[in-house]
């Protein structure tokens, strides 16, 4: 079991970078239509379809989870408040599990918040010596 879900964290992982870039997978089959190129399938995004309707139910609530910003700060991640709700709309039975991809998530989404505030204040950095 646990070696299914590094797998999933992978996937999820490599999902969650491609959406960063606004490549989906649908996206990504359609240029390599488009070029005439067979797709290269470990290159390929990961699709709602990839994944357990767990890790889906998890994502559309990550992404209905509000977002705690602060200036100079940036992204400090979700707020947890109404998951309950998610939980018993979606009839969560592994809350463990539910719980764990939402960290995921968010452990993510954090990361790359501070990457980028981090490359725009080295930018003005140098901009202004």
């Amino acid at each position: 079991m646990e070696e299914q879900r590094d797998g999933l964290w992978d996937r999820l992982k490599k999902w969650q970078q491609a959406s960063e870039t606004r490549m989906t997978k649908d996206r990504y089959l359609a240029m390599k239509a488009e070029l005439g190129e067979e797709p290269i399938w470990e290159e390929c995004p990961p699709g709602d379809d990839d994944f357990p309707y767990i890790v889906v139910d998890a994502i559309n609530t990550f992404n209905s989870l509000g977002d705690r910003i602060y200036p100079e700060i940036g992204y400090t991640g979700k707020d947890y408040t109404n998951v309950p709700i998610y939980l018993d709309y979606y009839m969560i039975q592994d809350d463990a599990f539910f719980i764990d991809i939402l960290l995921r998530l968010d452990d993510q989404a954090i990361k790359t918040s501070q990457d980028t505030l981090k490359r725009e204040m080295d930018r003005l950095k140098r901009k202004h010596g």
